[in-house]
């Protein structure tokens, strides 16, 4: 494959954030300390009275993102993904999901994280959240989002603005090679086929899309052909795809930066045991915490958790001797 093109999810978020917030004045946006971060502070800059920095207080950052939603605003309230689920899961359930006004599933709040998985290396196992999609996607009336690059990031945050509703959308803290044109279009609960293929499909999520396209790409030179989902949309997921790609191709491989218990993974094999059972192995972390890594460390600390394209292959192989 040719080099990629690398950019932020961080930078685009703000500006996708300013877009929205140009187009629709009830748009306001939320931080907890992590503003300058998350370059949600641009925001603030252009709409200082739309724009509110509580502090380090997420569960503070969840109600009132709640209580504005209540008066009739789109809140979008942003921080690392360590800090939300891993902090206030109660006030995101009670305070956001349960409530249904008016025969509405749940508030019209956003919660858009970044920092999510391995990848934020420096930070140590603490803050690499590898639990989260697990526990927003059970959260009934959440509809949950990982983008693998920067278009995505843009085109989720216009939807999410649009569309009535809570939503969780976990961007990643390094730069990110770009997958997806201008032109895609993007649909809640709908996966998108980067490549097809007949012996197995790879789904994959996040940073691990690039890493799919590689694995599949080597694969083709032993002839190998392999299927590619980009499968963003987590919750709801796209059950009619999974199916057909278990039908057509009788294996699949997942690959995720999340613990594999509870995160797309099982997702995915929740749906296919459901609607075509065929053999699935997940990549992702093995039930285990992260640890701390150097920028340039980060890749060796994916090979620990198998998290590569060299594994995505080897997998491939081995799990289409056990197609039925």
């Amino acid at each position: 494959m040719n080099d990629p093109i690398m950019t932020d999810m961080r930078s685009e978020y703000s500006k996708s954030l300013i877009q929205v917030g140009r187009d629709n004045p009830n748009v306001v946006v939320l931080g907890a300390d992590t503003t300058d971060s998350l370059k949600t502070s641009n925001f603030g800059k252009e709409f200082p009275n739309r724009f509110f920095n509580v502090g380090i207080a997420e569960g503070n950052l969840v109600t009132i993102s709640a209580g504005l939603a209540v008066s009739g605003k789109i809140p979008f309230a942003s921080t690392y993904a360590i800090f939300l689920p891993g902090r206030a899961v109660d006030q995101i359930r009670n305070n956001i999901a349960y409530p249904s006004p008016l025969g509405k599933k749940g508030l019209n709040v956003k919660l858009v994280v970044s920092h999510g998985g391995l990848s934020v290396g420096p930070d140590g196992g603490s803050h690499q959240q590898l639990e989260d999609i697990a526990i927003m996607r059970v959260i009934p009336n959440f509809r949950v989002f990982i983008p693998s690059d920067t278009v995505t990031v843009s085109k989720l945050t216009h939807l999410m603005a649009n569309e009535y509703g809570p939503f969780y959308m976990r961007m990643t803290r390094s730069k990110t090679p770009l997958i997806h044109s201008e032109s895609q279009d993007f649909q809640i609960g709908k996966a998108i086929t980067l490549r097809d293929g007949s012996d197995c499909t790879i789904v994959a999520c996040g940073i691990t899309v690039r890493m799919a396209l590689e694995a599949a790409e080597s694969l083709q030179q032993e002839g190998i052909s392999c299927r590619v989902l980009d499968m963003f949309s987590i919750k709801p997921i796209d059950n009619e795809i999974l199916e057909k790609a278990a039908r057509d191709t009788g294996c699949i491989v997942t690959t995720e930066e999340h613990n594999i218990f509870g995160g797309m993974g099982s997702a995915v094999t929740e749906s296919v045991s459901e609607l075509y059972p065929v053999p699935v192995k997940r990549i992702g972390s093995q039930d285990m915490f992260g640890e701390s890594a150097r920028d340039n460390e980060i890749p060796l600390l994916f090979e620990k958790h198998g998290i590569t394209s060299f594994n995505i292959a080897k997998q491939v192989k081995e799990i289409r001797s056990k197609k039925l």
